[in-house]
């Protein structure tokens, strides 16, 4: 091992991070509760350790450069193992920054988060944000979270995506629809009003690839940025939707909903789990991963 003395410390890495997410030295001090003086202090000294600037000085903003973007996710590392070292000392427990999209975050994550907290023998402060796919994938990418479930695929190089479990999707109408009582559905759905979500949604991706190729081109009548007024639209009879089975079960139980299935291929995407691949696997992250694969047949078949 190297017994030379450090020329960096965790302080600027510190600041590094902060003034990367926020964007100037000015959010970075409030942010970290130090003055703007001391933080540009901090960042000069940094800069000046690795022979050469992490930002592109434009004006009075501060644009990360490419040695910037490329050093950030491995200042991002040592911090987490820096507070993880913290926590295993002063035994503050887990600490996670979950994203999920729509349908996971409102109808599956809730109850699993509750179990995972009632598993720990320590404190567990469990952060969620709900957005669609495209949110998500973007706050993995940033580092805004330390994990996100997704409906939909993931393509970009720094993220690994694994398969979690399977969600079905059902094509749905309200109970006074013509197609909630039809024998011959597909004329009716090519001709149909559909409510859908906005694009980047994963539930709008199934419709996109998995329903027009069967269909055709169809009529988006209306666009609708979550699932639960999409479901409560269908019911009131204004048009047909995809929806997972976790968003309308309990309806198509109470006939409220009516699931249009004859002609119609079953349905089934894989949900899955993604981190950024320069993500320090904490052990509240690892914990929390192996509790969702344990639990992944509460939620549906395993993918």
């Amino acid at each position: 091992m190297d017994q030379r003395p450090l020329r960096l410390t965790l302080r600027q890495l510190q600041v590094f991070v902060s003034v990367a997410q926020h964007g100037s030295t000015v959010a970075a001090s409030e942010a970290l509760s130090m003055s703007q003086s001391a933080v540009s202090a901090s960042l000069a000294e940094l800069e000046r350790a690795l022979d050469g600037p992490l930002f592109d000085r434009v004006a009075r903003r501060l644009c990360i450069n490419e040695t910037g973007r490329q050093f950030f996710p491995r200042a991002l590392s040592l911090l987490d193992q820096a507070q993880e070292l913290e926590r295993f000392t002063t035994q503050t427990g887990v600490q996670l920054r979950i994203a999920a999209s729509n349908t996971i975050g409102s109808y599956i994550l809730p109850a699993l988060m509750a179990g995972f907290r009632a598993s720990q023998d320590g404190p567990c402060q469990l952060d969620l944000r709900i957005g669609n796919t495209r949110d998500v994938l973007r706050s993995v990418m940033q580092f805004d979270a330390d994990i996100g479930l997704v409906e939909g695929a993931s393509h970009e190089r720094e993220l690994r995506s694994v398969p979690w479990c399977d969600d079905e999707m059902v094509v749905v109408v309200g109970p006074s629809h013509p197609l909630a009582a039809s024998d011959t559905p597909l004329d009716g759905l090519r001709d149909a009003e559909w409510i859908v979500r906005e694009p980047g949604s994963g539930t709008r991706e199934i419709i996109e690839e998995r329903l027009m190729p069967l269909l055709g081109e169809l009529r988006f009548a209306l666009e609708l940025g979550n699932a639960e007024a999409i479901k409560r639209a269908v019911m009131s009879g204004f048009g047909v939707s995809c929806l997972s089975l976790h968003v309308v079960r309990d309806e198509l139980e109470r006939g409220t909903l009516v699931a249009v299935r004859h002609g119609l291929p079953r349905i089934v995407r894989p949900l899955q789990l993604v981190v950024h691949q320069d993500k320090f696997p904490t052990r509240g992250l690892l914990a929390f991963t192996e509790y969702l694969r344990v639990t992944a047949e509460q939620v549906g078949a395993r993918a």
